[in-house]
């Protein structure tokens, strides 16, 4: 387990530097990618080397639904085995990284839109541990999780997502993490083995949101309900779509946009994920 004293020099140095931390979106999918060695998590280990080593993460994940807005704020947060039917291998896993009570009141300090509540009883969900252990795997990075107001809609969390821009300046990694497709009614369980096996629809408006991503066309993402039935079908409930806004929020003029882990799975579940910066 990482020392305080380790946590302790990331989070007193957190100055403003030349360089923006990117902003990455990145699609979880099922927790199995928390201990698979796949083309998935081979990604996140590959994308942790090619972007900064950051100070902190903050992770906006699906899995956190609060009314208000609440921040982790202890010493080292629990990973929380939030899902059932899956191999013991997978509860086994302790993701022991380091919380910092600090960078959560400064982030808290920092939004103005609505009253962060310090939290001392979440921890790290499946939505930032699986994938954070692959990029991460010391665990030696302080990680924060900030819950997503279930009351509120995506204008609302794209409007906050702007006034954590004095994070990215400071080298916090910002990471939303849900899946830009995510109907589990719909998924051919038999496929789920098979990352290019998509529905018509799913392929088609997984195409049209990186369309939109890509040319900054962030206000028809916000009103996605008007893309048509595709995209209904692709957010059948708003969970796993609203980290997005997270992550579109903190992108300015001079930020490129790349997509990987590009492919579909299970017929109706895409794990396209998205880097800024």
């Amino acid at each position: 387990m990482t020392t305080l004293s380790a946590f302790n020099r990331f989070t007193d140095n957190l100055n403003e530097q030349d360089q923006l931390m990117p902003v990455l979106f990145m699609g979880h999918g099922s927790p199995m990618n928390g201990i698979e060695d796949n083309e998935f998590s081979q990604y996140w280990s590959k994308l942790a080397q090619e972007i900064p080593t950051p100070k902190a993460v903050l992770v906006v994940s699906a899995h956190w639904l609060s009314r208000g807005t609440r921040i982790t704020a202890m010493d080292f947060p629990k990973t929380i085995h939030d899902f059932g039917g899956f191999p013991q291998a997978l509860f086994d896993v302790q993701y022991n990284a380091p919380g910092s009570p600090e960078l959560a009141k400064e982030t808290a300090s920092i939004i103005t839109s609505t009253n962060v509540e310090m939290d001392h009883d979440w921890g790290l969900d499946h939505g930032a541990w699986t994938v954070i252990r692959h990029m991460y795997p010391k665990a030696n990075i302080p990680v924060l999780q900030l819950s997503i107001d279930y009351t509120k809609g995506p204008q609302y969390h794209y409007d906050l997502s702007k006034q954590l821009m004095q994070l990215r300046k400071k080298g916090v990694l910002i990471m939303g993490s849900g899946n830009l497709v995510h109907n589990l009614r719909m998924v051919a369980w038999d496929k789920l083995n098979d990352n290019e096996y998509g529905y018509d629809w799913a392929i088609q408006i997984n195409n049209t949101f990186k369309d939109l991503i890509r040319n900054g066309h962030h206000d028809k993402l916000i009103k996605y309900e008007k893309l048509g039935k595709e995209a209904m079908l692709a957010i059948p409930t708003p969970e796993h779509y609203w980290p997005l806004m997270y992550t579109l929020g903190l992108k300015t003029d001079k930020d490129d946009v790349a997509f990987f882990n590009d492919k579909a799975v299970g017929g109706s579940l895409t794990m396209t994920s998205v880097r800024i910066g």
